[in-house]
């Protein structure tokens, strides 16, 4: 099921390649119908523009293939895919909807490649370094704890996943917060200064965030949504607890 996921988006980038440059060849036909100089000098520049275009986002999304396939990566390399990925995104969406696939189906598929390519390079991060990023809605409606504030302040009632997300943290020797939102995600960000992070949220979010902060390995690890979003959410402990152990010493 994930290598379904992995080759839909990376299906969705080929497509979104094809048309750029599709779009490219019909604006170089406009052009190239008018015989002004400045034209031409804009119609040199269009071709150039295509090819190094085509190179550099093609040979991306075959090293992308690749790097998947040989279960490999190169940092320097990985850097270039990841930007390419994040450039195509909203044309393999657009794409993705012309075919009647849901969104959250493609930005499932680009969460599931983008794990890859952080357990490919098999970076080695201390647990202490480690971030797990949760959100609110991971809580009770009814709690009144405030553990968007301080997640110690949950008492392990056992109603909600935060408990045993805690348990899980001091287990592992990881940060864990909850974030309310996108704004005080990148907050917690700047002020624990994490080299890793297990983030915890929809796909919206997670696609969102891991874009955000391309600079830091995250590993996203998507919720489950019982009683819709937003709402008394859940997540698999099991997959918080193999992201951190990948991101570990010991994971490697």
């Amino acid at each position: 099921m994930q290598q379904s996921r992995k080759r839909l988006f990376i299906s969705l980038l080929m497509f979104s390649l094809l048309a750029l440059v599709l779009i490219s060849i019909f604006a170089w036909w406009l052009v190239s119908q008018q015989n002004f100089f400045i034209n031409q000098i804009i119609l040199t520049s269009v071709v150039v523009l295509i090819v190094v275009a085509f190179f550099l986002i093609g040979g991306s999304i075959v090293a992308l293939v690749f790097s998947i396939w040989r279960s490999t990566s190169n940092h320097s390399l990985n850097i270039i895919m990841r930007k390419v990925s994040k450039i195509l995104f909203p044309i393999a969406l657009q794409i993705g909807k012309w075919f009647g696939l849901e969104k959250d189906i493609i930005k499932n598929s680009y969460i599931q490649v983008s794990n890859q390519l952080v357990e490919l390079e098999k970076k080695q991060v201390a647990p202490e370094n480690i971030l797990i990023l949760a959100p609110h809605c991971l809580q009770r409606v009814e709690c009144n704890h405030k553990i968007s504030v301080n997640v110690n302040n949950c008492k392990q009632c056992g109603l909600c996943p935060v408990g045993d997300l805690l348990t899980l943290s001091k287990e592992k020797n990881v940060q864990l917060v909850v974030a309310t939102g996108g704004t005080f995600a990148r907050k917690f960000i700047r002020e624990r200064r994490p080299q890793a992070i297990v983030a915890i949220a929809c796909e919206r979010d997670l696609t969102s965030g891991i874009q955000d902060v391309e600079k830091i390995p995250v590993i996203g690890v998507v919720n489950e949504r019982p009683e819709g979003p937003c709402h008394n959410t859940r997540v698999n402990l099991c997959a918080v607890e193999r992201a951190i152990d990948k991101l570990t010493l010991k994971g490697v």
